[in-house]
């Protein structure tokens, strides 16, 4: 179940890209946060518990919404525009 629900601007032409070895889907001008958060229920784990996290601030001030991607970059998904074929892998979080 996705956390986000898209009520306007769908006519954007989809890009489709891989979360986490899954084919997912978002539009063009999406960020990572928000094609991340369409498609899914959480953005990753929290580093204190694994517990699902969505990001903070959602405009890159803060440190919380932490992806990687295929290429091993660690990106900020509220700042990084999604690219077609782009594989995205989410942090799982540390269990203590």
């Amino acid at each position: 179940m996705a956390l986000f629900k898209r009520l306007t601007e769908q006519q954007r032409p989809a890009l489709d890209f891989t979360l986490d070895g899954r084919p997912a889907s978002g539009l063009l001008g999406d960020t990572l946060l928000t094609a991340l958060l369409t498609c899914g229920e959480h953005l990753r784990g929290s580093d204190f518990s694994a517990e699902p996290r969505a990001g903070f601030c959602m405009m890159g001030a803060c440190q919380d919404c932490w992806v990687r991607l295929g290429d091993g970059r660690r990106v900020r998904a509220c700042s990084t525009l999604l690219e077609a074929g782009q594989q995205v892998e989410r942090e799982p979080g540390r269990r203590v």
